[in-house]
């Protein structure tokens, strides 16, 4: 037998009159062992508390005490990104013989969904017993990708577990590859750096970059870890090793088998408050990030600031620039075809 969720509902702020003045809500999902609060804006987790190996409770996401925090200019906390999560070369794809423009806002490259992506618009919450579903329409042409296309984001948690639903059904054919972009420190959000965490990842290989972080795509450049930096098939602790390879920190996509159902394939672990946290998905690719660019000049939760290497993300989803390679995992949503994909994080 095991305790039930509970699911409660409030106001969270009000979107600023340009935006539209609507109201935002919060939802608090709580188990024994979880508590995570969601927001409408952007399905963003602004918090998610677990415990220590003496059961106290500590926030262990970065992000804001108001929605102010979240409507200025951030490096998406939390949010879901898309239609496309991580970069798009030049912001350009071909659908049936179609080219399509989006708007750079990465150097030469569009990142997570654009200018306006759904990481920075409101969604329609539904309460369920043991979570939330957020829906939204993405109108064709909405940051220059093609077809309406009806996304739910659906947010359970039972125990230990929050798991992340992604499913989207589209008018017309349109890349899509949707992920959180939680920020996560073991330690607790607010402590200085990652450094004594002990992290793993399933992975044989992964994508080697050019200067704009988009994968160099010649077939031969889906890269063995073996034997590299990249390695992290057994456990290793980060300050360690980003120091031993001589390394800025990490902004890589690990290549993930792909077989569409349910595997465990990252592990962060912290020894001295013994906070471990798993990452299993459906998904074909993880973004393994270090927080390389943050720098300590937003003022987050509590009055604290994120250095550089203060947090870690582990995002699931598709390669980097899929839909302008043609041997990287497919990247397009056609009519009648549903995007089905699941990410479950275990604490």
């Amino acid at each position: 037998w095991r305790a039930m969720t509970e699911v409660e509902r409030e106001m969270f702020g009000q979107m600023p009159q340009e935006e539209g003045g609507a109201v935002v809500e919060k939802f608090r999902l709580k188990s024994d062992s979880v508590k995570v609060e969601i927001l409408s804006l952007g399905c963003i987790i602004t918090t998610l508390e677990t415990k220590d190996r003496d059961g106290k409770f500590s926030d262990i996401v970065l992000g804001f005490d108001t929605l102010e925090g979240y409507t200025r200019k951030h490096p998406f906390f939390g949010a879901v990104v898309g239609r496309v999560a991580n970069r798009i070369a030049k912001g350009r794809f071909t659908v049936d013989g179609k080219e399509h423009q989006l708007f750079l806002n990465n150097g030469p490259n569009s990142l997570h969904g654009g200018a306006r992506g759904f990481d920075k618009v409101l969604w329609s919450p539904q309460v369920l017993p043991n979570g939330v579903c957020f829906f939204r329409l993405s109108p064709d042409g909405e940051e220059g990708y093609p077809g309406d296309l009806k996304v739910w984001v659906t947010y359970t948690l039972c125990g230990g577990e929050l798991t992340i639903n992604y499913r989207a059904q589209t008018s017309k054919t349109t890349p899509i590859s949707l992920t959180n972009h939680a920020y996560f420190n073991l330690a607790g959000q607010g402590s200085q750096d990652i450094y004594d965490h002990e992290i793993s990842i399933e992975a044989d290989s992964y994508l080697p970059v050019d200067d704009t972080k988009i994968p160099t795509g010649a077939w031969w450049e889906v890269a063995a870890v073996q034997g590299t930096s990249f390695d992290l098939r057994q456990p290793v602790e980060l300050g360690k090793h980003l120091q031993k390879f001589h390394l800025d920190g990490f902004d890589h996509n690990f290549c993930l088998q792909e077989v569409q159902t349910r595997c465990p394939v990252a592990r962060a672990h912290h020894p001295p408050t013994g906070r471990t946290m798993e990452v299993h998905t459906t998904q074909p690719g993880i973004q393994f990030y270090t927080g390389n660019n943050l720098d300590g000049s937003l003022k987050g939760k509590d009055a604290a600031v994120y250095p550089k290497h203060s947090a870690f993300c582990l995002e699931t989803q598709n390669w980097p620039d899929a839909i302008n390679k043609p041997h990287f995992p497919n990247a397009l949503l056609r009519p009648g075809e549903e995007y089905n994909h699941t990410t479950w994080l275990l604490f």
